[in-house]
């Protein structure tokens, strides 16, 4: 195996409620995945900058706040201008339908909804970052 998928798992803007990340992120950990969590309040910047230097494979935005129609294009934005337009960015939170729809015409992976198994999860992450891990 070359090496385990590394995942940053971010809670943008003023949301504060992280629960949701922190099981996410230990289910991702569990699956044998690298996890760094950033914490709440982070900006985008700070995000794209932590997925750089940690040379991470994906991103898992975690909005409860109803700013993900703000803050994931800049996320993507950021990503776009440091020429990391191979780190792949996931989102979960509280996402309407139509949003989630537009997020993903912007180039995000995936949207997770409250309700969704954990596994989904993790198994999307992994069919999409296998080839990482296939040497």
């Amino acid at each position: 195996m070359a090496g385990k998928i590394r995942v940053v798992v971010a809670k943008p803007g003023l949301d504060g409620h992280d629960r949701g990340a922190k099981i996410i992120a230990r289910a991702l950990r569990d699956a044998g995945m690298e996890v760094i969590y950033t914490g709440l309040h982070q900006t985008p910047q700070q995000i794209v900058e932590t997925a750089l230097q940690e040379d991470a494979h994906a991103i898992g935005l975690s909005i409860l706040s109803g700013a993900h129609m703000t803050l994931v294009p800049k996320v993507l934005e950021l990503l776009r201008a440091e020429d990391a337009e191979d780190v792949l960015v996931v989102v979960g939170g509280t996402i309407p339908r139509d949003d989630s729809a537009a997020l993903l015409e912007l180039g995000v992976g995936a949207v997770y909804t409250p309700g969704q198994p954990v596994a989904e999860i993790v198994e999307y992450l992994r069919g999409e970052l296998a080839h990482l891990a296939a040497t």
